[in-house]
């Protein structure tokens, strides 16, 4: 058995020969009883901490992610930060960055795909440092039920949707709103906090099935909804509802009385996980490069 070289470091313990590093990663939610590290079930953080131990013999290290995503969620553009030994790196048989992805990658196996690796600042933190997140949420339009096939990356509803009044009742949500009506309350919260969230962009389109993926090549609607952060059901919560008034099922009033309301009575049940997918998260240094 093979020694650990250096033990977990905790939140709250100072740097000591480490070097932090960034980790753009996906993955496959149904794979995954999410993403928060838990013991006895697979999560996306569990599987992490262990194949970076067994790849660099090391204690299992603490992981940050830029969002927690539930049982069932996709990522297409998580971002995490893991402080690494410095010893671990002596620059040796091609570029660290590379060789460590590639290294990750060839143990994970596909459950998770490390996409890019790099180091970076110790002030560099995954989900602080982040100033923006996006997900994407897939609707097919289409008359249930649908193949489990689809049902893996998207929610099959009964159509037709009116696409005008979804994107015109979306665009209420832009801004600074509390979205108590649309949010489940972290446990032991004040039941009278705000739970204050700004909207940046929120815009539905619809795909045409070009590629035939499925049977009666139904239609998808594409939800984007960019935010500085977003709280608990958020998305699936404002998607369920959203589709409900293209529907013709709910009035189109609905999302600017909940905003004054804060109630979540009678609203429809949250739209299912698994179309939902994190599509990308913002840093200032990622907008400053791209310039």
């Amino acid at each position: 058995m093979t020694t650990p070289r250096w033990r977990a470091l905790s939140s709250s313990d100072p740097p000591l020969d480490v070097q932090r590093w960034r980790l753009d990663i996906a993955y496959d939610g149904n794979a995954f009883s999410g993403f928060a590290y838990q013991p006895e079930f697979t999560t996306v953080v569990g599987v992490l901490r262990e194949t970076l131990a067994s790849t660099l013999s090391i204690e299992e290290p603490m992981i940050v992610g830029a969002g927690r995503t539930d049982s069932g969620v996709h990522a297409f553009a998580q971002v995490v930060h893991v402080d690494l030994p410095i010893s671990l790196f002596a620059k040796q048989r091609g570029p660290d960055a590379e060789r460590l992805r590639r290294s990750l990658n060839q143990q994970l196996r596909g459950r998770i795909k490390v996409l890019a690796a790099r180091p970076v600042g110790q002030s560099f933190h995954a989900r602080y440092s982040a100033t923006w997140r996006e997900y994407r949420y897939l609707v097919l339009e289409t008359s249930p039920p649908a193949l489990d096939l689809t049902d893996v990356w998207s929610w099959s509803v009964q159509g037709p949707l009116d696409l005008d009044v979804m994107n015109r009742v979306s665009e209420e949500t832009l801004g600074l709103h509390d979205f108590r009506a649309f949010c489940r309350r972290p446990t032991n919260s004040d039941a009278d906090e705000p739970l204050l969230r700004r909207v940046i962009h929120a815009r539905w389109e619809r795909l045409a099935d070009e590629w035939a993926l499925t049977p009666d090549h139904s239609p998808t609607l594409k939800f984007t909804i960019r935010a500085e952060s977003f709280c608990h059901n958020m998305v699936r919560c404002l998607t369920s509802t959203v589709v409900a008034i293209g529907q013709g099922k709910l009035p189109e009033t609905t999302i600017s009385e909940r905003f004054e309301s804060l109630s979540r009575d009678h609203l429809p049940s949250l739209a299912p996980a698994s179309g939902l997918s994190l599509v990308a998260v913002g840093y200032e240094e990622d907008d400053e490069s791209a310039r």
